[in-house]
């Protein structure tokens, strides 16, 4: 795709493609006859703990003011996704922040000309200063990507930070890449911290890897550790989004992954403490092989416990062609006459005429069901593949096997049923069994929530 055409989708595609039809009681379709394209990346070298470096206070870079552009959404693919994750990483939890062809999930802050070049890498020079942001907030998490800066030039990754920051001592950590300054340069945090070793390199590609958890900060570039700090201030900030910058000069970023960190698991593999059927349910859960298996239906297993903002990751297989099943959240409480009352994430791997962006029902899996539409049918049935949902207020983003499906927020009227309206609240979360006909099985499920302070 070229740089012009991508420019005209970040400015005018419209968000959040709805399903028309369908629900989550129909009858299974065929299953999918296509594969999707894999390819594994090489994880690079992770950061080494050193010494701590105190705190230190300096003059923001300047941002600009100009009013942010609206985030684009379920933007189409030129050709099939490309997967960058070994399956070991998305196993592992890694998910890929920059899909490679589009800039979803990201969003401006004012208007840099943010595009992406004909070798697939997201590029800025014209403009004022301004960043890049997720549309996602994070709070631990480990960042992995590579960069590019042409001489004298100015970048930065920012962590944890507000949708329009203006002082990196109090509302972002700004990781800088910026070899010329003397202070607070390359492989600082500006303001807050200064490298303990130099490592420059300009007009090269370079790997930063940056880990974030509580309090403290650590990264290396390369593969050289270049900063470990501990914020002990009153200005601790304990999430936040991610965002790329441009300050000054040509700057280039490619594999931008993230793993969300401290996640707390869900299923202990060897029997179902923490979670109940709902009455009235025909399915039959049990634990076998380390995993949830669910079979028969129509039946939901809830979760004793209720979340409001959170990370979720699991692992998924539907063990028959054409299956349907769901992870339903932000419930409210299941019972016999009303067992789903809360938003759907769909699993479903149908798709028409070996046509992966064409998904039944307008859902497919990684889809909120009825509200988004998958972007491209990942995974396969008979086949392990990994999910990611990030719930935060009402954000909603998911990836399936490390790609991104759905990037949607819920404008909706506030309601306590998010059938009928947005609902940030907390609820339970709870496993669909389908119909008759189900075979699923779930494993390895973990959750992070974000701290209050966010």
């Amino acid at each position: 795709m070229t740089r012009a055409a991508n420019v005209l989708l970040l400015s005018f595609l419209v968000a959040g493609i709805v399903g028309l039809n369908g629900c989550g009681s129909e009858t299974p379709g065929p299953g999918p006859a296509v594969s999707p394209a894999t390819s594994a990346a090489t994880t690079p070298p992770t950061a080494t703990t050193t010494a701590a470096t105190p705190p230190a206070t300096a003059e923001s870079t300047p941002r600009a003011k100009s009013k942010a552009k609206a985030a684009p959404e379920a933007l189409p693919l030129n050709g099939e996704p490309k997967l960058l994750l070994s399956e070991e990483e998305i196993r592992d939890g890694w998910i890929q922040l920059f899909d490679g062809q589009t800039l979803a999930g990201w969003t401006p802050t004012n208007n840099v000309d943010w595009h992406l070049t004909d070798d697939g890498f997201i590029e800025a020079s014209q403009g004022e200063p301004g960043l890049l942001l997720t549309t996602v907030p994070f709070a631990d998490f480990e960042l992995r990507c590579d960069y590019w800066v042409a001489k004298d030039g100015n970048s930065g990754i920012f962590l944890r930070s507000a949708p329009e920051p203006t002082n990196p001592t109090k509302d972002c950590y700004e990781f800088n890449l910026f070899d010329s300054r003397e202070q607070f340069g390359t492989g600082s945090l500006v303001g807050r911290a200064e490298p303990i070793a130099k490592s420059l390199g300009e007009e090269k590609w370079r790997t930063a890897v940056i880990k974030v958890e509580g309090n403290h900060f650590t990264a290396s570039l390369d593969g050289e550790a270049v900063l470990d700090f501990k914020d002990e201030t009153e200005n601790l900030l304990t999430s936040g989004r991610i965002g790329l910058q441009k300050n000054a000069g040509l700057v280039r970023f490619r594999n931008v992954f993230v793993k969300p960190l401290n996640m707390k698991s869900l299923f202990n593999s060897k029997d179902l403490s923490g979670w109940h059927p709902v009455a009235g349910s025909k399915s039959k859960f049990e634990v076998a092989d380390a995993a949830i298996s669910v079979s028969n239906g129509p039946g939901f297993l809830e979760s004793n416990d209720a979340w409001s903002d959170f990370v979720l990751q699991f692992e998924a297989q539907a063990n028959g062609d054409g299956l349907n099943s769901g992870v339903f959240f932000r419930l409210i409480p299941g019972t016999e006459d009303a067992p789903s009352n809360g938003y759907e994430l769909q699993i479903e791997n149908v798709f028409a005429q070996g046509d992966r962006t064409q998904p039944k029902d307008d859902a497919g899996t990684g889809s909120i069901f009825r509200r988004t539409k998958a972007r491209w049918v990942v995974p396969n049935d008979h086949e392990w593949f990994t999910m990611t949902l990030i719930a935060h207020g009402p954000r909603i983003a998911t990836w399936v096997n490390g790609f991104q499906i759905t990037d949607w927020e819920d404008t909706r009227p506030a309601d306590p049923n998010p059938r009928r309206g947005s609902k940030t609240e907390a609820g339970p979360i709870s496993l669909q069994g389908h119909d008759p006909t189900t075979d699923i099985q779930f494993r390895n499920l973990r959750i992070a929530t974000y701290p209050e302070s966010h």
